[in-house]
């Protein structure tokens, strides 16, 4: 049955036809597709081009960035573009009031000054093998175990594991190198890079300029090493040629990355499910962040501390209400209901189905019911008071003490509170005390309003139903060691003492959240062998039912293929957009007064004398973002847009909020890749930032 399963996957590629567009597609499972599916659309590379392992590919230069994002080497010394908002929190940690590289951009001009990023790995896949046949069956779990350490023997330096697809019906072995020295470059300031703000997140027209670079670093023998001054830019086996040619309608268009989630195999009541969990996100979410928001606009160095923080819980935000709109809208899960109609009524036709497939759907039903409320209860605790400073602060110190003292052998017990304080530490660069202590009340205030009585946290001294939240938030800041960092250096100058470090009042608010998390932790997961067996059953039924239409696994961060080509597109009756913008609307958008609309001086210089050099299009315009039809998801930031020959013509880095069910439901005459055109990426690097010495490192082509 796996083999069937495997073989429906690949016949999938065979009849894809007027859904060429749709899909995340498995790149080993190229070379068995009908080469007449891409090369109809335009495409004049070979599946072997874009994925081999025998030599250098399309993918060599394809990298996971930073774990959430997907970058691209585009030098043969290891240079490497992504997305403005996935380099965005590395760029935060190097900024300070005195070197603001968010607000004011950075260009290293020699490789001298390149900034190390420490934690910033990029992971580049060597291969991937399906072991489907190797893992079925008894003893499925020693299996997987001896296949990765037979892997990790014969590929020295390399991560490994086996990753399921297809909610556990198809299995691939994937081996990754992981480098761990990688180095900012350089992007354009928050001005360019986040140009529109959350105003223009997730919207067309877009005039962002989303890009940055950075650099990776290897030992000498070209494999992974940690920071060194002695190691010396990596080498790819393949970096990307970069086209100055530009796009119009109807071209082909290709995008590679590690796009993130998809539920395109999750039933109705799981999605309804998920819809209440982004409900009681987006409602706390709101909250917190109009106090952050007044504490940034007050203060340009709060503003810089809290930027990610903030940037990071909006995009989710807006994400989420743009797509429950969609659900609404597009009438998702109606659909979806007879989607599972119609697949009960072919079970029901077979005996044997009905003996393979017939329960799925119920017990997946009971199990989502019984675990509704739970992770409900989660959701809202995780958005509210987990998010206290303190407790993260306290978060940070005891989740270092204990794996620290975890470890085998004698224990320096002060060496492992020292380490612990480091850690903890570090949240205190991006944290504003008078600030915190707003966010703290106003979180616990809306916890308390919200949760269900039987959830309200305990041991805090006094009754969570009846205290006095801004009195308690008070006095944790006055004398708690996890409130500032001036009281953690004033408590841990002291020989460690584990009783008082337990009463703390930070720690006893850490303790209760995590209590209660743990409290809760059963009922989410008490049916999660049973919902896992369901979805299995159903989604190897309904691949089964759909046996040679175009089928593809849910994303799961690894590495798919997704095509089709540069298209505008109509969101409501009497609207067209057009598929690309160009600096004009940049210069129509500005608006000094509003932080999301401020344009550089220098943009606005070279915008009035015309000064774009190679990078104007034929009108003598500089392209700035275009639109492709090309099926992605998170993940995706910063996946290169390939043309038709693999060239790079530029960077995927949003979708369209008409479309935001999209991870759900493929919406062929709705949903659109926003992707900053390559050039409009040159000029700023080149003409604004003054870093034009790096096109020497490049493969430019027209």
């Amino acid at each position: 049955m796996k083999k069937a399963i495997l073989t429906t996957a690949l016949l999938a590629f065979m009849a894809i036809g007027a859904k060429a567009d749709e899909g995340m597609w498995l790149l080993p499972l190229l070379q068995q597709m009908n080469s007449n599916v891409m090369t109809d659309l335009g495409c004049r590379i070979s599946a072997d081009d874009i994925y081999s392992i025998n030599h250098s590919s399309l993918k060599d230069a394809i990298v996971q960035f930073g774990g959430g994002c997907t970058g691209e080497m585009i030098s043969n010394e290891g240079l490497l573009v992504t997305n403005h908002h996935c380099g965005y929190s590395s760029i935060q940690k190097l900024s300070s009031p005195e070197h603001n590289y968010l607000e004011d951009g950075y260009w290293a001009m020699s490789k001298g000054e390149e900034l190390p990023v420490p934690g910033l790995t990029v992971t580049f896949l060597v291969s991937m093998t399906d072991v489907t046949d190797m893992v079925n069956g008894e003893n499925g779990k020693e299996k997987r175990e001896e296949i990765i350490r037979q892997a990790e023997l014969s590929n020295p330096n390399c991560d490994v594991e086996v990753q399921s697809f297809y909610n556990d019906n198809v299995f691939y072995l994937m081996i990754y190198k992981v480098y761990k020295d990688v180095r900012f470059v350089g992007a354009p300031p928050a001005s360019m890079g986040k140009f529109g703000g959350e105003t223009d997140n997730w919207m067309w027209p877009r005039h962002t300029c989303d890009f940055s670079m950075f650099r990776v670093y290897a030992g000498k023998d070209n494999n992974p090493a940690e920071y060194s001054e002695d190691n010396v830019p990596y080498q790819p086996k393949q970096a990307l040629k970069v086209s100055l040619k530009g796009i119009k309608e109807g071209d082909f268009a290709m995008i590679i990355g590690y796009p993130g989630r998809t539920q395109r195999f999750q039933t109705a009541d799981q999605l309804e499910s998920m819809m209440e969990g982004y409900d009681v996100a987006v409602k706390a979410r709101t909250v917190r962040q109009r106090v952050m928001k007044e504490g940034m606009e007050s203060d340009p160095e709060i503003r810089l501390k809290y930027a990610n923080k903030y940037a990071s819980s909006s995009n989710g935000w807006k994400k989420w209400q743009a797509e429950a709109k969609s659900f609404k809208d597009l009438n998702i899960i109606g659909r979806e209901k007879q989607k599972e109609s119609d697949f009960m009524d072919w079970v029901g036709k077979d005996n044997a189905r009905k003996a393979k497939y017939g329960n799925a759907l119920s017990e997946i039903s009971e199990a989502v019911d019984s675990t509704r409320q739970p992770n409900k209860d989660y959701r809202l605790l995780i958005e509210s008071a987990y998010t206290v400073g303190p407790v993260s602060v306290a978060g940070n110190f005891i989740r270092t003490y204990v794996e620290k003292m975890k470890k085998e052998g004698p224990i320096d017990t002060a060496a492992v509170v020292n380490e612990a304080v480091q850690s903890a530490k570090k949240v205190f660069k991006d944290y504003d005390v008078p600030l915190e202590k707003k966010l703290a009340k106003t979180m616990l205030k809306y916890y308390r309003d919200n949760a269900r009585k039987e959830n309200y946290l305990e041991g805090l001294g006094e009754d969570f139903a009846t205290m006095d939240i801004d009195s308690y938030v008070d006095n944790i800041f006055a004398n708690s060691a996890f409130a500032t960092k001036e009281n953690l250096e004033k408590f841990f100058s002291q020989p460690f003492d584990h009783s008082k470090t337990v009463a703390d009042p930070g720690m006893q608010l850490y303790t209760s959240v995590i209590e209660k998390i743990s409290d809760m932790y059963p009922a989410m997961q008490s049916k999660r062998g049973q919902l896992r067996k369901g979805s299995k059953d159903f989604t190897e039924g309904l691949m089964e039912w759909k046996k040679g239409e175009a089928s593809y696994p849910d994303a799961n961060f690894t590495m798919r293929l997704t095509y089709g080509t540069v298209l505008p597109y109509s969101p409501k009756d009497g609207v067209s957009y057009w598929y690309y913008t160009t600096l004009k609307g940049v210069m129509e958008k500005e608006n000094p007064n509003n932080y999301e609309f401020k344009v550089p001086s220098k943009l606005k210089e070279l915008y009035n004398a015309k000064n774009y050099g190679i990078y104007a299009d034929q009108k003598g315009d500089l392209p700035v973002n275009f639109l492709t039809n090309c099926d992605i998801t998170g993940g995706n930031s910063g996946s290169p847009v390939l043309d038709a020959d693999g060239n790079l013509i530029g960077l995927a880095f949003d979708g369209n909020s008409e479309a935001m069910s999209s991870d759900v439901m493929f919406e062929p005459e709705l949903q659109r890749c926003i992707c900053v055109d390559i050039r409009y990426v040159l000029f700023s690097m080149d003409k604004v930032g003054g870093a034009g010495y790096l096109l020497k490192e490049m493969t430019l082509t027209k």
